[in-house]
C-alpha cells in the first residue's frame, strides 16, 4: 500500500500543512481577542459552574412526578406508597435545585462573586460571600418546596379548564398525560415561583425548555391566574409583563406582545417597563390573534381568529374579522349578451 493510500502527507504537502496551521493560529488569536468577546464570554471560576441543563431537566421531571404522581415518574404507585415516593423525590429535588440555584446566584450579574468583584476580593473575603450564597440558595429552595402544594392547586384548575374547554378530552388523565398546555404551564408556574424568590437565569431556562418541548412560549415573569388553558398551543407567545386573569382561554398562534419599545437616551430599549397586554377574567382569544401593547382586554371579551388588537376593549365585547362583502360579477348573459 502506498503512502498516499495511507493518507500520509507527502513532502510536497509540508508547505500547505504549515499554511493551514498558521491560519488556525491566526483564527484562534482573533477569536480570543477581548474586544470580540464583550458580553459573550463567561469566565468560570473553580467550583462555580453555570446552571446545568440536564440537571434542570431532571428537576422538572421530579416536579412533575410530585405534582402529578402516577402520571409522571413512578407509575406503580398506591396510596400506601405515595408518601414514600414523594419524600424520595422531594429529597432529590431539594438537593439538585439547591445546587442549581447556587450556580445561578454565582453567575448572576448581581452576584458579588461576578466579574471584576472577584478580582478585587482576596480568598479570605470570597469565602464568606460563598457561604452567604449557599445559605441563600438553601433558603430559596426551602421556600419553593413549601409552595409546591399551592402550585399543585393552581395546576389542578388548569387541568379542569383544559378538560372542560375541549369536548374531545375524555379524562383528566388524558389532559395531564397528553396536552402540551399542562407541560408548558407546569414549567411556567415552577419558573414563576422561582423568579418571585429572586432566582436569576434558571426560571428563563425552565420556560424555554417547555418552549422547545411544546412550542408554547411563556415568559416566567408573566402573571397568570387560575383556570388558564391553551387549546392546541403551538405558536403561543406570552410576554414578560402580561397580566392574565382567571378563566382565560387562548388558542394556537396567539401573541400577547409589545407594540413598541421606549428608548433611553442612547437609543436602547428601556427595561422593566409594562408593555404587554392585561387580560381580565373570562377572556377568550382565538387562533392567530395578535394583541399588542399595554392595553386592557376587559372581562368577558372574545377576540376572533387572525384579529390584530392594539386598543383596549369594553366588557363583553366581541372583536371579529369584518366579513368580506360579496361582489356582484356582471356577466354578458345578464344583459342579453353583448
Amino acid at each position: 500500500m502506498s503512502p498516499n493510500e495511507l493518507n500520509v502527507p507527502r513532502l510536497s504537502d509540508a508547505p500547505r500543512c504549515q499554511s493551514i496551521q498558521e491560519l488556525l493560529k491566526q483564527t484562534v488569536s482573533r477569536l480570543s481577542e477581548p474586544d470580540s468577546l464583550h458580553g459573550l464570554f463567561h469566565e468560570h471560576n473553580d467550583g462555580d459552574p453555570l446552571p446545568s441543563a440536564p440537571a434542570l431537566a431532571e428537576i422538572i421531571d421530579l416536579c412533575r412526578a410530585i405534582l402529578f404522581p402516577g402520571f409522571y415518574g413512578k407509575s406503580t404507585l398506591s396510596s400506601r406508597t405515595l408518601p414514600y415516593h414523594i419524600g424520595v423525590s422531594l429529597d432529590r429535588l431539594s438537593h439538585l435545585l439547591t445546587q442549581q440555584v447556587l450556580a445561578g446566584l454565582k453567575t448572576s450579574s448581581n452576584s458579588p462573586l461576578k466579574g471584576e468583584n472577584i478580582k478585587e476580593c482576596s480568598d479570605k473575603e470570597v469565602s464568606p460571600l460563598r457561604g452567604d450564597l449557599e445559605e441563600s440558595a438553601q433558603t430559596i429552595v426551602a421556600k419553593f418546596v413549601s409552595r409546591l402544594p399551592e402550585i399543585r392547586s393552581l395546576l389542578a384548575t388548569d387541568v379542569e379548564a383544559a378538560y372542560n374547554g375541549d369536548p374531545a378530552a375524555e379524562s383528566y388523565g388524558e389532559i395531564i398525560s397528553c396536552y402540551p398546555v399542562i407541560k408548558a404551564v407546569t414549567n411556567y408556574r415552577i419558573a414563576h415561583e422561582l423568579l418571585l424568590l429572586g432566582v436569576p437565569l434558571i426560571p428563563r431556562i425552565i420556560t424555554e425548555m417547555a418552549h422547545s418541548e411544546t412550542g408554547i412560549d411563556i415568559h416566567p415573569a408573566a402573571t397568570i391566574g387560575s383556570h388558564f388553558t391553551i387549546d392546541h398551543g403551538t405558536g403561543v407567545v406570552i410576554g414578560a409583563t402580561c397580566i392574565i386573569g382567571n378563566n382565560v382561554k387562548l388558542y394556537q398562534g396567539v401573541t400577547l406582545g409589545a407594540k413598541s419599545f421606549p428608548l433611553d437616551d442612547e437609543g436602547n430599549p428601556m427595561k422593566g417597563i409594562p408593555r404587554h397586554p392585561i387580560l381580565e377574567d373570562d377572556v377568550i382569544v382565538y387562533s392567530n390573534a395578535t394583541v399588542l401593547g399595554r392595553i386592557t382586554i376587559a372581562k368577558g371579551t372574545v377576540i376572533g381568529g387572525n384579529v390584530w388588537v392594539t386598543e383596549s376593549t369594553q366588557p363583553g365585547e366581541h372583536l371579529l374579522q369584518a366579513k368580506k362583502r360579496k361582489s356582484h360579477v356582471v356577466r354578458p348573459e345578464d344583459w342579453g349578451g353583448l
